[in-house]
């Protein structure tokens, strides 16, 4: 132990955005968030942070995570990051690690902590108020496919004992030759039978593996931003959207193409759907869903129709949506009541164009769905423009969410582990 809704509402609400409410233009920390709000940085940095969980008696637990892709060093593995504040400040003083977990996912359930890593979730008893468990871990479910793209086992609970865990696509369209210009792709492609969307496991059974799983919807290429939604019993998702349209097919897309066609979709997600990965995107452009390119479009084409949900909304391509909650705290005004944050991390292939997303929005919904248009909640996490348009010098990336029980919002950054509680002291 180391220390579907309507058509007509969904196209209103494409690639647009309002001013829920005016911004202060005092900053909190650097970020910038509507009037009546503040900041409290409950911790200057953990490490390379990914999701966060709270716990009925406010102590924080924070998951890091080396991505393969970056060079996966285990030595400078960090595991589990606990938090706790004594004083009643909201901020941590006292910090320990604890596990060699390496990954994403993180939540409490029936008073348990769960976390997963790329091939695994597993779950932590608590014996009573200690910071750290005492007890070891247990496997939940194992033996996914180590994979070095889109791995991330983002998971979430539903009302009824059941678990549902994201289970990304190891490519970016399925084709014969993955993200090589003019390959095409697979029809049908393989990979759908074991990756590509969300499987649904018993949320309190051991020694789970996949074929324990059933798959509860298929056609997403990876979901990291997951989450049930308790108010009307539903799964919501947000999805990455695929990219490379111009170094794949540069005859039919020029570089802006790429940067500005393919949404992020936010879905109400239905069991037994198909949301059209590898075969089909949701074009920004058009304000329809087309045939990708490896499938036979010509950047116009549309879908079969009804055979694809559109999104509740599309928002702009590559803003990497990478955590959900709905809020039902009682500190934020009633407007924000039962609405979405989505955390985007921000993105690394728009170039030319400048990278974008790096922000929380919100998205007011009534009944489950979207009722009005979405908003910038957080933003100005990088500072300003990035140096060399890199994503890698972005000063911050909000990538978790949290709310505590006094209705708080909490934000975690992946660069250095920075952790804000956001709340209202309007009027």
């Amino acid at each position: 132990m180391k220390t579907q809704h309507a058509a007509a509402l969904s196209l209103a609400l494409i690639a647009s955005s309002a001013s829920f409410a005016a911004p202060d233009e005092a900053h909190n920390d650097g970020l910038i968030l509507p009037k009546g709000f503040e900041v409290t940085v409950v911790h200057e940095g953990v490490g390379l942070a990914r999701h966060i969980a709270i716990r009925d008696n406010g102590d924080i637990y924070i998951t890091t995570h080396q991505l393969a892709f970056l060079g996966f060093d285990p030595a400078k593995r960090i595991g589990i990051v606990a938090l706790r504040d004594t004083n009643g400040d909201h901020k941590a003083d006292v910090v320990q690690t604890f596990s060699d977990n390496d990954g994403t996912g993180i939540a409490i359930y029936q008073g348990m902590l769960y976390v997963s890593d790329d091939v695994g979730v597993y779950r932590y008893r608590f014996d009573g108020n200690e910071l750290i468990p005492k007890q070891p871990r247990e496997t939940v479910i194992s033996d996914f496919p180590l994979e070095r793209m889109h791995a991330d086992k983002t998971f979430t609970f539903d009302n009824d004992g059941h678990l549902y865990v994201n289970v990304g696509a190891p490519s970016n369209s399925c084709q014969q030759q993955d993200r090589a210009p003019g390959s095409m792709g697979q029809d049908p492609c393989p990979l759908l039978d074991h990756y590509g969307g969300i499987w649904r496991f018993d949320a309190t059974k051991l020694g789970q593996t996949p074929k324990d799983g059933t798959r509860y919807a298929s056609g997403m290429r990876n979901t990291i931003a997951l989450t049930w939604n308790t108010e009307v019993n539903a799964l919501y998702a947000v999805i990455h959207g695929r990219d490379q349209l111009d170094t794949i097919f540069p005859k039919l897309f020029t570089a802006q193409d790429n940067a500005e066609r393919v949404a992020e979709e936010f879905h109400r997600v239905g069991e037994g759907a198909n949301y059209g990965w590898p075969y089909a995107y949701f074009d920004l452009k058009r304000g329809y869903r087309v045939v990708a390119p490896e499938y036979g479009g010509d950047g116009s084409k549309r879908a079969q129709a009804g055979k694809y949900p559109d999104p509740l909304v599309a928002f702009p391509a590559h803003w990497a949506p990478n955590d959900i909650l709905f809020y039902n705290g009682k500190n934020f005004p009633a407007s924000y009541r039962g609405g979405a944050f989505i955390a985007f991390h921000g993105s690394w292939n728009r170039a030319p164009l400048p990278q974008a997303g790096y922000r929380v929005v919100f998205v007011p919904m009534k009944n489950g769905k979207p009722s009005g248009k979405w908003q910038t909640f957080a933003d100005n996490f990088t500072g300003g423009p990035i140096p060399d348009n890199n994503p890698g010098k972005s000063r911050s990336r909000p990538i978790g969410l949290a709310v505590d029980a006094e209705g708080a919002l909490y934000i975690v950054d992946s660069v250095k582990g920075r952790i804000w509680r956001v709340t209202y002291r309007g009027s």
